[in-house]
């Protein structure tokens, strides 16, 4: 268990220019809250409060805000670059180097209100409610990022999935939408499994019970063209690689922060395999994203596993790190009643 999180009244921020302030309906608990939390990874101040999963409703705009109005809903994404780098102009804006991240260097949605770049606002859809919209940033967002874009997902391929909490849950779905030949999921938990099996997933593979890279070599007929890891272990990322058919991809999502061993360079060359890293989403992603759920093509009806208070923060944060009721998405709400 991390250091618990205190609950205190603070005055509303200033707004710079460019700067707009939501009001936070509702705030993802994500897996980096847990490593913040437990100080795996390093916030950049002290205190700060945590959450970069938002959705809500502008309560204020400073100078310099566009065309953004009170009462106007948004999605607000975790991160926003400074629009002029290269990385930002060739939109790659997820790396830009001078983002600064909400919940990490700035204080985060697990809170009222929260200031945030006006450019970091996604409108919502109407229809697409405040809890299932937090979570598209990051917890959606980042998986398809993943598949469609680092990936480069083609029609036909085989996926396999490894870990199907709330990062690879949503990559069965896509990876299904994204016209997917074969999709299997890899866990060592029961009900993940039988969930992803539910979404899409054409096979469940027991990690805790057989080899996962030998099972799905001979479920997608000699190897995955596309192994997403969502887990950050060095085992799965070695498992991942070994599922890899000759000019498959392997993709790495989760944060872990173990050393890997990898292949030697010589089966690499031989196979053509390639090891991927990918980081957040753009811009682009979150637009595409939440197109799909407007549209009704991805239902993310099932996505909220529990609902809690802000005063019951440290009580999610709690029930994601043990795995209490095989959790997709622990929403925060701030101004529910405890």
């Amino acid at each position: 268990m991390g250091t618990p999180l205190k609950i205190e009244d603070c005055p509303l921020p200033a707004l710079q220019p460019g700067k707009a302030l939501v009001r936070v309906l509702a705030s993802g608990v994500c897996g980096s809250d847990l490593h913040m939390w437990h100080g795996s990874v390093p916030v950049r101040q002290t205190p700060i409060v945590l959450g970069h999963e938002i959705a809500g409703t502008v309560a204020a705009c400073g100078p310099e805000c566009g065309s953004w109005k009170d009462g106007d809903p948004v999605i607000v994404r975790a991160g926003a670059g400074c629009g002029t780098c290269p990385y930002c102009q060739s939109g790659r804006d997820n790396l830009c180097p001078d983002q600064r991240v909400l919940g990490m260097d700035e204080d985060g949605g697990f809170a009222q209100y929260v200031k945030a770049p006006a450019d970091s606002l996604a409108p919502l859809p109407e229809g697409v409610p405040f809890e299932v919209a937090a979570i598209l940033s990051d917890a959606v967002a980042t998986p398809y990022h993943a598949l469609a874009q680092r990936g480069a997902l083609q029609s036909g391929e085989s996926v396999a999935v490894f870990g199907c909490g709330g990062l690879g849950t949503h990559a069965v779905q896509l990876a299904r939408l994204l016209g997917a030949g074969i999709v299997i999921a890899v866990d060592v938990r029961p009900g993940p499994l039988a969930r992803a099996r539910e979404l899409g997933a054409d096979c469940a593979v027991d990690a805790a019970q057989e080899d996962p890279a030998k099972a799905i070599r001979q479920l997608s007929d000699g190897g995955a063209d596309l192994a997403l890891e969502c887990v950050g272990r060095a085992e799965s990322i070695a498992q991942a690689v070994r599922s890899l058919r000759p000019g498959g991809r392997a993709v790495l999502v989760g944060m872990g922060q173990e050393p890997i061993t990898l292949p030697p360079p010589a089966l690499f060359a031989w196979r053509e395999h390639a090891l991927l890293g990918s980081f957040g989403s753009t811009r682009q992603d979150l637009e595409q994203v939440i197109e799909l759920v407007r549209s009704g093509r991805l239902d993310l009806s099932r996505s909220v596993s529990a609902r809690l208070p802000l005063a019951e923060a440290n009580r999610a944060l709690e029930m994601l790190e043990s795995g209490e009721g095989d959790p997709v998405r622990i929403v925060i709400l701030p101004w529910e009643e405890a």
